[in-house]
C-alpha cells in the first residue's frame, strides 16, 4: 500500500553521486526574458511602431500591439462556415482566438461596413472585414513576502512546491498573491508591468503546459541592469492549475529558460501525479492518447473527444495512468499519472473522459453531489454524517504534481524531486480508507 503522510517533506536525487544543497542567492540571479509579437495580414496598417520587412512567404510583420487589418474574405472558403473569430485568428499569426473575440466583442470589427459583436458570426466568401486589435491589457505584479516552499536551489534553478489554491502568474483580477509576486519577493526583485498574453486569456492555468508568459516592462527607475531591458518575461517553464499542488520548476537564466523548455517540447521531462478519482477507470492501467481542446460551450473548459468531431481545435495529448489503490469498496481510486505530453487540463480532462473525474473537480464532473452519491451506498449509515463531512472540505480537486525529473541545464545530470501531497489531500485519502473494508491495493512498482 502507497502510503502518505502530512509531513511536508521533499527529497532530490541523481542518477549518480552528484548532490546538490539548498543555496540563496543575490537579488539580481532571476532570469527575465525579452519577448515580442508578431502578426501577419496580407493588407495591414498601423500607426508609430510599424516595422516593414517580410518573412519567406512574403507576408509583412508588425512587432506591436494594435493591429488593424482590412481584407476579402478568400472564395477558397467556398460555401464552408467559417467563424469569424476564426478567420481573423487565421489571418494574424501570434494570436490568440480570445483576445480577437475581445476585440469583436469591443466592436472593433466591420463586416461589409456593419459592426459585428458576436464572434460567432459566420463569414462567407467575399466579406470585406475591418478589424482593430484591442490593445492588450496592461497588468502590475509587485514583489510580496509569500513564503515559497522552496525544495532546491542553486544558480540556475529553482524547484518549487506549489501549495493548492495558488495562481502561478497574475492575470485579470487576480494580480497578487501569485508565485511571481512571492518570486519577485524572493529575489529582492522591483514591480513589474506585462500585457495579458493571449495564450492566457482563456484560463489562468495548466496541467504542466510548457509557459507562454506575457510580455513585461519594469516599473523600477533604479539600475538593475537585469531590468534594463523595455519587454521582460520571468523564467517559468511551465505552469500548474490553481488547485494543484505539488512540483515546479523555475529557470533563473536564459541557458536555463531554453533548456529546460527544450526538454518539455522534446517530452523528456519525467513528472508523475497522483489523484483520487470518482471510481476506478477500467482497465486499472493503461493509456489515453485522445486529443485535447478548449470546449466550444465553456472558453474556460477543455474537452478530451476522440476522431474528427474534435479535430480542428484539439492538440495532440497522452497520458499514462495506472491504480495504486481501489478505495471505500470501489467508489474511489488512488491513480498515478504519468504525462506524455503537457496539455491544458489534460490529466482533469483525460479522467473525465475515462468517466472517472478528479474529487473536488467541479469543472469536469467531480462535484460534491456526484461523489456523495458514490459513496452513501457503500458506507454505513453511521458514517454518513463523516462523509459529508469530508466532501464538503473538496474545495479542489484532488491533484498533486508529486516528482518532477528533469536534465540539469548546466551540469547535464539527471535531477529527481519528489514531494509527497499535502494534507488536505491526506486527510481526504485517509478518511476514505476508513470508509470501506474492499480495499484493494496495487504494486507500487509503475508499469509505465
Amino acid at each position: 500500500m502507497l502510503s502518505f503522510h502530512s509531513c511536508g517533506c521533499c527529497r532530490v536525487s541523481t542518477s549518480t553521486a552528484f548532490h546538490f544543497q539548498f543555496r540563496t542567492l543575490p537579488s539580481s540571479s532571476l532570469f527575465f526574458y525579452a519577448t515580442s509579437y508578431k502578426f501577419r495580414s496580407t493588407t495591414a496598417s498601423a500607426g508609430s511602431g510599424f516595422t516593414g520587412g517580410s518573412d519567406s512567404d512574403g507576408d509583412r510583420k508588425l512587432n506591436f500591439s494594435g493591429v488593424r487589418l482590412e481584407e476579402a474574405v478568400d472564395s477558397a472558403i467556398g460555401s464552408a462556415k467559417l467563424r469569424l473569430d476564426s478567420w481573423i485568428s487565421s489571418r494574424i499569426n501570434g494570436i490568440s482566438r480570445a483576445r480577437v473575440q475581445s476585440s469583436i466583442k469591443s466592436g472593433l470589427v466591420h463586416v461589409n461596413g456593419r459592426v459585428v459583436d458576436k464572434a460567432s458570426f459566420n463569414v462567407k466568401a467575399g466579406d470585406q472585414i475591418k478589424c482593430t486589435i484591442a490593445e492588450l491589457q496592461k497588468l502590475r505584479a509587485v514583489p510580496e513576502n509569500i513564503p515559497l516552499d522552496i525544495v532546491y536551489e542553486d544558480e540556475h534553478v529553482l524547484v518549487i512546491n506549489k501549495p493548492a489554491h495558488m495562481v502561478v502568474h497574475p492575470a485579470p483580477g487576480n494580480t497578487s498573491g501569485t508565485l511571481v509576486n512571492g518570486i519577485l519577493h524572493h529575489f529582492n526583485l522591483p514591480n513589474v508591468e506585462f500585457s495579458k498574453d493571449e495564450s492566457l486569456s482563456d484560463t489562468e492555468d495548466s496541467d504542466d503546459e510548457v509557459n507562454s508568459y506575457g510580455s513585461m516592462t519594469s516599473s523600477y527607475e533604479g539600475s538593475h541592469s537585469i531590468l534594463s531591458m523595455s519587454s521582460i518575461r520571468p523564467g517559468i517553464v511551465h505552469r500548474l492549475d490553481k488547485g494543484t499542488s505539488g512540483l515546479l520548476v523555475v529557470a533563473k537564466d536564459e541557458h536555463s529558460h531554453m533548456k529546460l523548455s527544450e526538454q518539455f517540447k522534446q517530452r523528456t521531462i519525467k513528472r508523475v501525479y497522483v489523484s483520487l478519482t470518482a471510481g476506478v477507470p477500467t482497465p486499472v492501467s493503461g493509456r489515453v492518447e485522445v486529443p485535447v481542446g478548449r470546449d466550444l460551450n465553456n472558453r474556460l473548459r477543455m474537452t478530451a473527444v476522440a476522431g474528427p468531431a474534435n479535430s480542428r481545435n484539439a492538440r495532440h495529448a497522452a497520458s499514462r495512468y495506472r491504480v495504486i489503490e481501489i478505495l471505500a469498496g470501489g467508489s474511489c481510486s488512488l491513480v498515478e499519472w504519468k504525462l506524455e505530453t503537457g496539455r491544458t487540463h489534460q490529466i482533469r480532462a483525460h479522467a473525465k473522459y475515462l468517466g472517472v473525474p478528479l474529487l473536488g473537480d467541479e469543472v469536469y464532473g467531480g462535484t460534491k453531489s456526484m461523489v456523495l452519491s458514490l459513496l452513501r451506498p457503500r458506507t454505513p449509515i453511521s458514517l454518513h454524517g463523516k462523509i459529508v463531512q469530508m466532501v464538503s472540505r473538496l474545495d479542489r480537486p484532488c491533484l498533486h504534481a508529486l516528482t518532477l525529473g528533469f536534465q540539469h541545464p548546466y551540469t547535464g545530470e539527471q535531477v529527481h524531486f519528489s514531494c509527497e501531497p499535502p494534507v488536505d489531500f491526506d486527510e481526504i485519502l485517509s478518511q476514505l480508507r476508513r470508509i470501506g473494508s474492499e480495499n484493494v491495493s496495487f504494486s507500487k512498482r509503475s508499469n509505465f
